[in-house]
C-alpha cells in the first residue's frame, strides 16, 4: 500500500523507489501484483505522465490515511522507547562543524543531564536515510530538503569565501573576482554533492572553469590539502575560522555574486518529536557558537519559501536555499513556540 501511495503521491516510479528503496523494476510489479489481485486497473500507464484510474483514487484514500495511522501508530511505539532510553539521535555531515557540535553538545547535556545525545557523521543521503527510517531523531545537512515524509527548518546561512594557502600566488587578496581563478588549480568538493554541483554551477554561469586536482566528501581533508598549495578551494568562512587564526590559510571574498551554504535541520514530518528533542533543536538554533555570524540576504539560487513572524527565519518544503531576517537588535534568532517544527502547505 505504501509503493502504491508513494508512485501517486510523487508522480514517479523512479522517485517512489528511491523513497522506499527498492529498484524501480520491484516497484512496478509490486503496482502489478495489486492490480491482478484487486481485478482492477489503478494506474493507466499507457498515456506518459500515466493517469491514476477512477479506481486508482478511491484505492488510494484509502490506503493513504491507513498507511498514515501505521506511521502513526509506528511513531508513537518508537517515542514510548526513546522515552525510557532518553536518548536524542542526530545524523549529521561532516562539514557542520565537528568542534563546534561537540561544544554545544557538552553544553546541552549540562542543562539536560538526564539526556544523552548521540551524534553521528555521515554522507549527506545517509543522514537523509537514518532520518527517514527513524533512526535517528533529526538530521543536520547542507541543502536540506523537505519531501512527502521529511519537514526540513532553516538553521544557518554560511557565506562562502576563496581559501588560498599563504604560498598560493592569490594569497592574501582581500577580494578577488571568481574570473580571476578561471583556469587555476581547485581542490574541490566530490561531484556528486550538493555543494559541489552548485558551485561548480556559479562558476560556470560566470565562465569560469577552474582545473579540479583533487576532489573530497569533506571540509577536514579539503583544508589540508589547501594548506600543502595542492590549490584553491571555495568553503564556508565559519568553518576555516581555526586555520585563519593560526596563519596556515588565507581566504578573499569574493567579488560579485555572494554565495551562501545553507544549513538546515530535518525531521521526519507529522511525527510528534517530544519535548526534549524541540528542546535540543531551539538551544541548536539559539546557540551564537554554531549560529552563523551573519545573515546574508543573497544566495546560491533562488527560492520560495514561507516567512514565519518576526524574529523571523524560513521553514522550507522543496527549497534548497534559505536566509533569515531579524530586527536590529536580535542576538539570536527564536523559533516561536506555536510555529516550531510545523511544515507548511506552500
Amino acid at each position: 500500500m505504501k509503493v502504491f501511495c508513494d508512485v501517486v503521491t510523487r508522480r514517479s516510479f523512479s522517485r517512489a523507489a528511491s523513497d522506499n528503496q527498492i529498484t524501480q523494476s520491484a516497484t512496478s510489479q509490486i503496482i502489478t501484483q495489486l492490480e491482478k489481485r484487486l481485478g482492477v486497473k489503478l494506474l493507466d500507464r499507457s498515456k506518459r505522465p500515466f493517469i491514476v484510474t477512477d479506481e486508482g483514487r478511491h484505492y488510494f484514500e484509502g490506503c493513504h490515511r491507513l498507511v498514515r495511522q501505521i506511521e502513526e501508530l509506528e511513531s508513537s511505539i518508537r517515542h514510548l522507547s526513546d522515552a525510557t532510553e532518553d536518548t536524542i539521535r542526530v545524523a549529521s555531515i561532516y562539514s557542520v562543524g565537528l568542534s563546534t557540535m561537540r561544544q554545544f553538545v557538552h553544553k546541552f547535556h549540562e542543562y539536560n543531564p538526564n539526556i544523552h545525545v548521540q551524534l553521528e557523521y555521515h554522507h549527506p543521503q545517509k543522514v537523509y536515510e537514518l532520518v527517514t527510517t527513524g533512526h535517528a531523531h533529526l538530521g543536520l545537512l547542507s541543502y536540506a530538503e523537505s519531501t512527502k515524509s521529511i519537514a526540513a527548518i532553516a538553521w544557518r546561512a554560511e557565506p562562502m569565501v576563496i581559501v588560498f594557502s599563504n604560498e598560493h600566488p592569490l594569497a592574501h587578496h582581500q577580494e578577488l573576482s571568481l574570473q580571476a581563478l578561471n583556469g587555476l588549480e581547485m581542490v574541490a568538493f566530490n561531484r556528486d554533492l550538493r555543494i559541489s554541483q552548485e558551485i561548480h554551477s556559479v562558476l560556470t554561469a560566470h565562465k569560469v572553469h577552474p582545473n579540479v586536482v583533487m576532489e573530497f566528501d569533506n571540509i577536514e581533508t579539503l583544508k589540508r590539502a589547501i594548506e600543502i598549495n595542492t590549490g584553491f578551494s571555495i568553503l564556508p568562512k565559519a568553518h576555516v575560522h581555526r586555520e585563519l587564526t593560526s596563519g596556515s590559510l588565507c581566504t578573499a571574498d569574493i567579488i560579485g555574486p555572494t554565495l551562501i551554504r545553507p544549513v538546515g535541520i530535518i525531521h521526519r514530518d507529522n511525527i510528534p518529536l517530544g519535548a526534549d528533542i524541540e528542546n535540543f533543536i531551539e538551544m541548536l538554533i539559539d546557540d551564537e557558537n554554531i549560529l552563523s555570524e551573519q545573515h546574508p540576504t543573497n544566495h546560491l539560487a533562488s527560492a520560495s519559501a514561507m516567512e514565519m513572524t518576526s524574529p523571523s527565519y524560513q521553514i522550507y518544503q522543496t527549497v534548497t536555499v534559505l536566509y533569515w531576517q531579524t530586527g536590529k537588535n536580535d542576538a539570536t534568532i527564536r523559533i516561536p513556540r506555536e510555529t516550531r517544527l510545523i511544515r507548511p502547505s506552500i
